[in-house]
């Protein structure tokens, strides 16, 4: 079962840009969809992002569109979210997941589950 752990949360000014990471502990991460999710206090989770394994196909939530980027590295077993211009309703505890469907991150049922990493915007 894959294993995954989240980094790189912390204080951001609107407008500024922060890279959050999610290292993935399993020989077969390439097989991976990977992806992000995040929950905001007092809302339920929330679909941010997810790449299939080749990292061709990349999909995002609207309210991040433009502004979030998602990429991986299979070599390095990680995925990273760099997220610019963040706003103060981007605060939230981001959440790294994997599945070998990618539909599953987007319905906010994947397999596998980071601890979060926490985000906050400051206006």
């Amino acid at each position: 079962q894959v294993q995954l752990v989240e980094s790189g949360g912390g204080l951001v000014q609107a407008g500024g840009s922060l890279r959050l990471s999610c290292a993935a502990s399993t020989n077969t991460f390439s097989s991976y969809a990977m992806g992000w999710v995040r929950q905001a206090p007092g809302k339920e989770r929330e679909f941010v992002a997810a790449a299939k394994w080749s990292g061709s196909s990349t999909h995002y939530a609207d309210s991040v569109k433009g502004r979030f980027t998602m990429s991986r590295d299979n070599a390095k077993n990680t995925v990273y979210l760099q997220m610019n211009s963040p706003k103060p309703d981007d605060t939230a505890v981001y959440y790294c997941a994997g599945d070998l469907k990618l539909h599953n991150i987007v319905i906010l049922a994947a397999e596998a589950w980071g601890q979060g990493t926490q985000v906050t915007v400051s206006s």
